[in-house]
């Protein structure tokens, strides 16, 4: 990815269609469309914003607060709960609850984590289903920035 910028959402970056994504220790996958990612200065998430044909226009991880070790590294805890929007209908749900509960009994999650990550998954469904900044309009600069640098 790519550094896009900040603003009072956090801290952009982008990554054009093509792009190599890594998870962990996992082997690069390739990534057929673009971009856009946020990560907060002090939430428990982070959100991508996904150009076509992507089925989710919105899809964001519950994880622990994005930190910064190094300028440009950053690092949180995917916590297994996710929000997404559909492309096609619009409609928003919170996936991979399932998981969750399998990690949190598995990985002996602390109840200070267990009640953050609940929290912010329905915070976040509240706010991605109406719309509020920054998933109503505010991404879709961010998003024009990458995609528009394939053609560019």
């Amino acid at each position: 990815m790519r550094y896009l910028g900040e603003d009072e959402h956090g801290v952009w970056a982008g990554l054009r269609p093509g792009g190599l994504m890594t998870k962990g220790g996992a082997p690069p996958v390739t990534l057929p469309c673009a971009h856009a990612v946020l990560f907060p200065r002090d939430d428990w998430w982070t959100a991508w914003f996904n150009g076509s044909p992507h089925e989710a226009l919105i899809y964001c991880d519950v994880t622990t607060v994005p930190t910064w070790p190094a300028p440009h590294t950053v690092t949180m805890v995917d916590l297994d709960l996710d929000v997404v929007r559909y492309r096609v209908d619009g409609s928003v749900e919170i996936v991979d609850e399932d998981e969750f509960e399998d990690h949190r009994v598995r990985l002996a999650y602390p109840p200070k984590v267990v009640v953050a990550a609940t929290a912010t998954a329905q915070q976040l469904r509240r706010a991605v289903t109406a719309g509020s900044e920054p998933f109503g309009t505010a991404y879709r600069r961010w998003l024009s920035m990458v995609e528009d640098s394939v053609s560019g």
